[in-house]
């Protein structure tokens, strides 16, 4: 498997000098790592006994394959580790595994009344919500136990303590115990997701990465808060992303100029009046702590890249390891610029599927991963300050994203 995946490292290079990517910069990164997601995903899922000539037939494939192939066998790759990763935490999990009925077929969207307390979030030690029969029983195993399980099955699983990142402000890191092949799922972006129509009731809009470095961006404009799910829990619980404190902005001092613009065209909006539901969660997941992902230091180099990964709701037996709940009613709202603004065009929440969905991302691993801090590029816009922590991975690629 050295082998072939040499020959897939190989093809990533020459396949991301391609004139092909000769468009806009933010389209031809989204192309460049499609394409590079595309070889890592398909290479993992050839597995042990795949050969060269396998090898050769995918590198050739991604060389022809549009933009709309390769993204649809990105998602059915994903889907496929996602929904053995479900199987084995069901295995782990149910009473009794063989018995239909108490897959946690999870209710969709269950109304809840917000609980206002985030010191148990941002620990990570949070009860249950509500005493609800809605929620399945499952084994009363603590999160440290469910992760140890989980690695005996999958072959690894995440930990979260001090970064090996020589900068004062690295803080915590995350951490793969095992091993993972190239092309693996290695965590889930948990929290709330925000389409664009809803930018204007994320906390502290509309600087709303502020007090926040929780916050990710998919290329579709998709936003996702892993803030409010902070380190998880220790319950399967109902879980409706409104157990934090919102963080206050601070006095005029910390405005710009621009902020004090979209002040002006836009105030930002009270989220409890459209009101809150919630979803069978297991906050014990021992994979949704990707938001813990540090960015590599000076002359280190990432070894996981973000893949946006839409989760069909129409898998409910799935629904409780997925971590994400969407604010609102999933609206979206593609955007277009003038000037220097951008304005909402309306279209339909899925254009291409008949199947709704729930907009969520991964880190993919991008080689052979073994008891090491999983590094992140977090590509930071080079359009304004970045902070003294930050190395560009690659400068030309920090651009393309925001161009």
């Amino acid at each position: 498997m050295a082998f072939l995946f040499r020959k897939f490292q190989e093809g990533v290079k020459v396949l991301a000098k391609s004139p092909t990517f000769a468009k806009d910069g933010r389209h031809l990164q989204f192309q460049a790592d499609m394409n590079r997601l595309f070889l890592y995903t398909s290479y993992n899922r050839l597995g042990k006994n795949a050969d060269e000539a396998d090898a050769d037939e995918i590198i050739d494939m991604a060389s022809k394959a549009s933009l709309e192939e390769q993204q649809k066998v990105v998602q059915d790759n994903i889907h496929a580790q996602m929904n053995n990763f479900c199987a084995c935490m069901d295995d782990i999990l149910l009473p009794d595994p063989k018995t239909a009925d108490e897959r946690p077929d999870s209710p969709s969207e269950v109304s809840s009344t917000p609980r206002r307390s985030g010191l148990g979030l941002a620990i990570g030690k949070s009860a249950p919500l509500y005493e609800n029969s809605a929620v399945p029983r499952t084994k009363p195993l603590k999160q440290s136990e469910l992760s140890q399980k989980l690695k005996d099955l999958i072959g690894y699983t995440l930990e979260i303590k001090p970064s090996q990142i020589p900068h004062k402000d690295a803080g915590q890191g995350l951490y793969l115990n095992g091993e993972a092949n190239v092309g693996s799922v290695i965590a889930i972006y948990p929290g709330v997701t925000y389409s664009p129509a809803y930018y204007r009731y994320i906390p502290g809009y509309p600087r709303v990465d502020l007090q926040n470095p929780y916050l990710i961006t998919r290329y579709d404009g998709t936003v996702i808060n892993a803030q409010p799910w902070g380190s998880g829990g220790e319950n399967l619980e109902i879980w409706d992303g409104s157990s934090f404190q919102e963080p206050n902005l601070n006095s005029k001092s910390d405005e710009n100029g621009s902020d004090r613009v979209w002040k002006l065209l836009s105030k930002p909006l009270d989220s409890s009046k459209l009101g809150r539901k919630g979803e069978v969660l297991e906050r014990r997941n021992p994979l949704a702590f990707a938001h813990f992902a540090n960015h590599p230091g000076k002359d280190m180099d990432p070894n996981v890249m973000v893949c946006p990964y839409d989760f069909p709701l129409s898998e409910r037996n799935m629904r409780s390891y997925i971590p994400n709940i969407s604010f609102g009613n999933g609206e979206e709202a593609s955007m277009r610029k003038f000037g220097t603004f951008w304005f909402k065009s309306w279209r339909s929440r899925n254009v291409v599927s008949d199947v709704p969905i729930l907009k969520s991302l991964v880190l993919v691993a991008t080689r052979e991963i073994c008891d090491e801090e999983v590094l992140l590029n977090y590509r930071l816009s080079n359009l304004k300050r970045r902070p003294s922590w930050y190395t560009p991975v690659d400068e030309e690629e920090d651009r393309r994203r925001w161009s």
